[in-house]
């Protein structure tokens, strides 16, 4: 327990797995966290005693199911092993700790998921700007960038790390900027020197300085990159030789797309239980390279147009080649996870079955490579010859490595016959030594004519010849006797002692001749590391772009043009995810989206709920975005000037934890987008200003509209989807704002959404409609219609008034010579909805009290009443109601 305590020192924070004869062991308040994890049975050891502690443990050869379990829940975890054989230690047994598995430093596949990356973020807060960097160590990427705090909010939720470093003392600035969600790590400030930093990474590199990476001029992000190397060293991950070149983030390269965009678009994560996100709709890639390529290039699109079009002419000459895109396809799919296996191979830790799909994927490189460069596409051609089949690594595994090998090497059988002959001998006389000894006690039997001779063992002798005394006279001399019984003698001759020592350590000698020869075998497959990943990435990129033609023939996608200009026009367009979720036999209803820079920036759609206006929004974006990664897109035709920047202020939301109601996180996303905009800038607004009152609400959503119009740096072009129908107005006074409104059609009280884009404005929301078909009560609903009458009766008659208003202050403003300020046209007036008519009347028919009442006032002239008559006749209806 002492050596217990002092490796536990080591690493306070991290979960220790003690190893201890055939069981991983833990105890006190990590045997507590690991039986409620693991759901394995809690102990105690010295129960009763002074000494007494909590115990939890599990077998060793279990640690590839029970140490994911750990690390999924959020553990950092330390395994310390037995680092000598118990049988030759003198005393207690050497121990130490020998990983330090965390989230995001794993290779394990139980955690790692095959379709996406796990990274590592370091983030170092700079005085002007902060530096983050990515390291996925299951791969060996390895990524740097550096800008301010938005940046790097953004690229933390694009890349999603499941692990973030930083300085003990930015913990507070950390949580505020990005929120208390990720699994953190808080490291020394000493770590986060320049010098420190920049001395790890080229010693880690075998460089003298980083500008052959383009990095050097990033001081912060070079921070946060040798912090993550410093982690490594901390973790016992030493093995690091497939992490080969640090890439450069470079923010002006990509689309900016902030974190609200991206959650909004619902890109790679649906905002909603059982909702589909882009992702899903577009990955078809067949191999795990690709699957995690397509997804970074969704969150990156491509700004630079050369870049793109040669996406798009490669992904074009896929659609027209069938024949050329099955044959790929086929290739692509005998292709297993070419990426981690050979970073398995880099940190020492795969094993024969690993070594042989790696052997499997290289062999269905070749006949790919043959393929591309007869496929007469230059892009294609160019993948080829960036393609190694390492055929000698191939053979070398296939000629070495039995095909039905097993995981662990420690128990042999993993070596083909012929690849070592002492190690062939060895097997037979382990396997085969019965056999022999039979050979051998025949052989006796003929040379010495004892018939009744016999070999046995025993664990004192070891092996031995028996005879009777009947035939002891014919034994050899060179015999030696061991020993006497009553009927027989037992001899050793230096041939069965020397058999002996052969097959009994033949077992154990050949495990350490297979061991040998397999690490010969992994160290060898290490020369090929850089060729392999090389491979990894020209198939990550072919895998890409076969899954964006697979969808384009499916679901009838267009190759769209993607130009310097300013232009973004949209003939048919669809919405991707919602088309493939429509009912078998109902068609999606496409829409036109023409926005340019001179006759229409500013689209203004109104139409009422569940007319299809926020879809109209989203899958504006996401044409877009298709187009500038480099995908076919779902329209008839598409024209889109390459954009830099896409906003969108869409749903509603709200950040109780800190205070935040709905409008204040809607006021946020949306200042956030009014002090980012660009000249080539999409920004996609849809209900602004609904989180409060009518008036602020329109003067809001007013205000935005004219900024964006009239801000003379950037115009943005702009979907701006409101109820208020106020806005309309906007087109008279701003020569680049246009209506439009989504049909509907209202009969007999019902409303049928049409789905389609028309020009104008329209002045009804259908909200009671809606409310209606949710299913709200009946009474509800004839209550809200009643008083949505009255309102618009109130409305109409304040309104009057409100221009007579207007009227007047516009001649008192010309009196005074002071001019008024701007208002908008229209406006809405705050009625009082009228009281319920669903109460008793005072003078039921039914009631002759009443009824007498009632006589008494309708023939009552209270014109001609003199005060002393009116007293009397209050006094006449009081008698009478007192009669009752």
């Amino acid at each position: 327990m002492k050596q217990y305590y002092q490796l536990k020192q080591q690493h306070p924070g991290a979960l220790l797995l003690f190893r201890v004869g055939d069981f991983y062991e833990t105890f006190g308040e990590d045997a507590v966290t690991a039986a409620r994890i693991l759901d394995i049975t809690l102990t105690k050891r010295g129960a009763g005693s002074i000494s007494e502690v909590a115990l939890a443990g599990f077998p060793h050869h279990s640690i590839d199911n029970y140490l994911p379990k750990l690390v999924r829940a959020g553990q950092r975890v330390a395994i310390c092993d037995q680092l000598e054989n118990p049988k030759e230690a003198k005393g207690l047994v050497k121990r130490g700790i020998t990983e330090l598995v965390t989230p995001g430093l794993s290779m394990h596949d139980n955690v790692l998921e095959r379709r996406a990356n796990n990274y590592l973020a370091a983030i170092h807060f700079g005085k002007q700007e902060a530096g983050i960097s990515f390291l996925d160590i299951s791969t060996g990427e390895f990524l740097v960038a550096q800008g301010d705090l938005d940046y790097l909010g953004k690229l933390l939720q694009n890349f999603g790390p499941a692990e973030v470093l930083f300085c003990k003392k930015s913990r507070s600035e950390f949580e505020q900027t990005f929120g208390p969600d990720y699994c953190t790590y808080a490291l020394d400030d000493w770590v986060f020197g320049p010098d420190y930093a920049h001395e790890t990474l080229t010693r880690h590199f075998k460089t003298t300085t980083l500008k052959g990476f383009g990095v050097d001029n990033l001081k912060e992000g070079i921070i946060a990159a040798g912090c993550i190397m410093h982690y490594l060293a901390e973790t016992k991950h030493a093995e690091l030789g497939h992490i080969s070149s640090l890439g450069r983030l470079e923010e002006d390269k990509y689309v900016w797309l902030d974190r609200f965009t991206v959650r909004n678009l619902e890109l790679t994560q649906a905002q909603h239980p059982g909702g589909v996100p882009l992702i899903d709709i577009l990955d078809q890639t067949l191999t795990p390279m690709g699957a995690r390529l397509l997804r970074k290039w969704v969150v990156l699109p491509l700004k630079e147009v050369g870049q793109i079009q040669r996406r798009l002419d490669t992904v074009a000459a896929l659609v027209n080649n069938e024949d050329l895109l099955a044959d790929l396809t086929q290739h692509l799919r005998q292709i297993n996870d070419l990426e981690r296996l050979i970073s398995k191979v880099a940190v020492r830790r795969v094993n024969p079955r690993e070594l042989l799909q790696l052997a499997r994927a290289l062999e269905a490189i070749a006949p790919m490579r043959e393929r591309l460069a007869a496929s007469g596409v230059k892009a294609l051609e160019k993948l080829a010859d960036q393609l190694n089949p390492c055929a000698k690594l191939r053979e070398e595994i296939a000629t070495k490595i039995k095909p039905d090998a097993p995981i662990l090497t420690n128990q042999g059988g993993v070596l083909n016959a012929g690849v070592d002959a002492e190690l062939d001998e060895l097997r037979d006389m382990a396997f085969s030594g019965k056999d022999f000894l039979l050979q051998l006690q025949h052989r006796e039997q003929r040379n010495t004519g004892i018939s009744s001779l016999k070999i046995a063992y025993n664990k004192v002798f070891g092996y031995y010849l028996e005879v009777t005394n009947a035939h002891k006279d014919k034994v050899p001399a060179e015999w030696i006797r061991k020993q006497t019984l009553v009927n027989a003698e037992r001899y050793v001759t230096e041939e069965l002692k020397t058999y002996e020592e052969k097959i009994l350590h033949a077992e154990e000698r050949l495990f350490v001749i297979e061991q040998r020869i397999y690490n010969d075998l992994v160290l060898a497959a290490l020369d090929f590391v850089p060729q392999i990943q090389q491979n990894a990435r020209a198939i990550g990129i072919m895998d890409c772009l076969a899954s964006f033609a697979l969808t384009a023939r499916q679901q009838r996608y267009v190759m769209p043009t993607v130009n310097d200009g300013t232009v973004l026009d949209i003939k048919a367009g669809r919405h991707p995810v919602i088309e493939r979720q429509l009912p078998p036999g109902e068609s999606y209803i496409p829409n036109d989206i023409c926005l340019d820079q001179t006759e229409q920036q500013i689209v203004v759609i109104t139409g009422p709920n569940m007319a299809g206006k926020s879809a109209l929004l989203r899958q504006t974006a996401l044409i877009v975005l298709l187009a500038q990664i480099g995908s076919f897109v779902p329209a008839d035709a598409a024209t889109v000037g390459i954009i830099d920047k896409i906003f969108t202020r869409v749903g509603a939301s709200d950040n109780l934890s800190k205070g935040e109601s709905t409008f204040m996180v809607e006021m946020t996303e949306t200042a956030s987008i009014l002090n980012n905009l660009s000249d080539r800038s999409l920004v996609l607004m849809d209900e602004i200003g609904r989180g409060t009152s009518t008036y602020d609400g329109i003067s809001i959503a007013w205000a935005i509209v004219e900024h964006l119009h009239n801000n003379p740096k950037a115009k943005a072009k702009t979907l701006f989807a409101t109820h208020y129908h106020e806005l309309n107005q906007l087109a008279d006074d701003c020569p680049r704002v246009r209506n439009y409104n989504v049909a509907v059609k209202e009969t007999d009280g019902r409303i049928l959404f049409l789905r389609k884009l028309q020009p104008g404005g329209s002045e009804h929301s259908f909200g009671i409609h809606v409310a209606r078909l949710a299913g709200m009560p009946t009474a509800v609903v004839l209550r809200a219609n009643e008083i949505m009458h009255h309102l618009e009766q109130e409305r109409t008659s304040t309104a009057i008034d409100a221009d007579v208003e207007t009227e007047f202050d516009d001649v008192l403003a010309g009196i005074e010579n002071t001019p008024s300020a701007p208002k908008p046209r229209a406006t809405t007036a705050v009625a009082t909805a009228p009281r319920p008519t669903l109460q008793l009347s005072m003078f039921e028919p039914t009631d002759p009290v009443l009824e007498r009442i009632r006589e008494l006032l309708t023939h009552l002239d209270v014109n001609t009443l003199t005060p002393i008559e009116a007293l009397m006749k209050l006094n006449e209806l009081k008698l009478t109601l007192g009669k009752s």
